[in-house]
């Protein structure tokens, strides 16, 4: 495997280099010192993107800002090859072997099949694949995959301390074990609060012992974000968490629009995405996975030559995963909340307290 030549300073912006899907990726090839050509290192880090696209404001943006981190702290190249459908899947993983990758991230749970079907063809080359692992498991795939139920627990606890209505909601994009593992956590922060306060809060959208609940079918259409949301606020709910990807936006808009209703968000942090900064205000936190640095340190360990096929886990004790700051409601969640959620935190990175989930890893 190649080793990575690190420079001290890589001067001038990395242009992202988005492929066009079935045609030949671009590289991106930057040195120290602002735009030579002399190439900066010999390994290649590339990605192809699930149908989101790489300005999804969800997991394949965050999979973005991974590897271009890499191209700017460790000067490595990138190619790129951003799906628009999933019938671009495989076309789009070919020009990257093509491109003579190092190391080819498939971001998403859509992309595990095309992913293993690559990998079995091409055992030398590494892969590595977001938010999901490949069955049976392959030597040449690393699976990146976060317990986001730890991190969406404390959401939940704080989502029923902030309910007015007694009844909060969640909605998925569809039923992978990606996303339900978001709403089985949730779903156990809410129960928390009720044994905690003696309160009887509901969770609208979602049963965790069924295992079924509220799903717009789709991580593309906001409108069916926005419906989903409208149904469950008709129920009562007047705290949302949207667990569907750019869908997310939908509740945004259906909370504007009902008043007195707040949105966590998914992924990334909602409240920082430029693109919803007229919902600050109604924002009420995030839960995080770390998808970002989990591609960078994958990339870093796999350009040393340390490349293995073990499950990267993001969890709240590795800060894999994580909720994000209150922002504008600071003032607005009670300290004791506040304080109650930097223990159950504790305990949960301290092994005392355990959030389960058939879908976690």
């Amino acid at each position: 495997m190649k080793k990575i030549i690190r420079v001290a300073a890589l001067g001038g912006a990395v242009a992202l280099a988005l492929a066009a899907c079935g045609s030949a990726p671009e590289d991106t090839n930057e040195t120290a010192g602002g735009g030579d050509t002399a190439a900066a290192t010999d390994f290649k880090g590339c990605m192809v993107s699930d149908f989101g696209g790489f300005d999804d404001n969800s997991f394949n943006q965050s999979g973005i800002e991974g590897l271009e981190r890499a191209v700017d702290e460790l000067g490595i190249e990138q190619a790129t090859a951003e799906s628009t459908d999933a019938g671009q899947y495989k076309t789009n993983v070919d020009s990257m072997i093509q491109a003579s990758c190092d190391l080819i991230i498939t971001v998403g749970f859509n992309l595990a099949d095309t992913t293993a079907e690559a990998a079995d063809a091409n055992p030398d080359q590494h892969f590595a694949l977001i938010d999901s692992g490949v069955d049976p498991a392959r030597d040449n795939v690393k699976p990146l995959l976060f317990n986001t139920q730890e991190a969406a627990y404390l959401a939940g606890y704080v989502a029923a301390a902030m309910s007015k209505t007694g009844a909060v909601g969640t909605f998925g994009g569809e039923p992978y074990p990606s996303v339900t593992i978001f709403m089985d956590g949730f779903y156990d922060g809410v129960q928390k609060y009720n044994e905690d306060n003696g309160t009887a809060v509901k969770v609208l959208g979602w049963d965790k012992t069924a295992q079924n609940g509220t799903f717009t079918n789709t991580f593309e259409i906001t409108a069916k974000g926005e419906e989903a949301t409208n149904a469950l606020i008709a129920q009562g709910a007047d705290v949302i968490l949207p667990v569907a990807g750019p869908v997310g936006e939908g509740a945004l808009t259906a909370a504007r629009a009902a008043g007195g209703v707040l949105v966590i968000g998914v992924d990334s942090d909602f409240w920082e995405q430029p693109k919803y900064a007229q919902y600050k205000d109604i924002i009420l936190t995030s839960v995080l996975k770390q998808i970002g640095q989990s591609v960078f340190d994958t990339i870093s360990a796999t350009a040393e030559g340390e490349f293995d096929a073990e499950p990267y886990v993001g969890t709240l004790a590795n800060e894999g995963v994580g909720l994000a700051p209150f922002h504008d409601l600071e003032s607005s969640v009670p300290a004791d909340v506040v304080t109650k959620i930097d223990e159950l935190k504790q305990q949960i990175v301290d092994g005392d307290l355990t959030v389960e989930s058939p879908s976690q890893n």
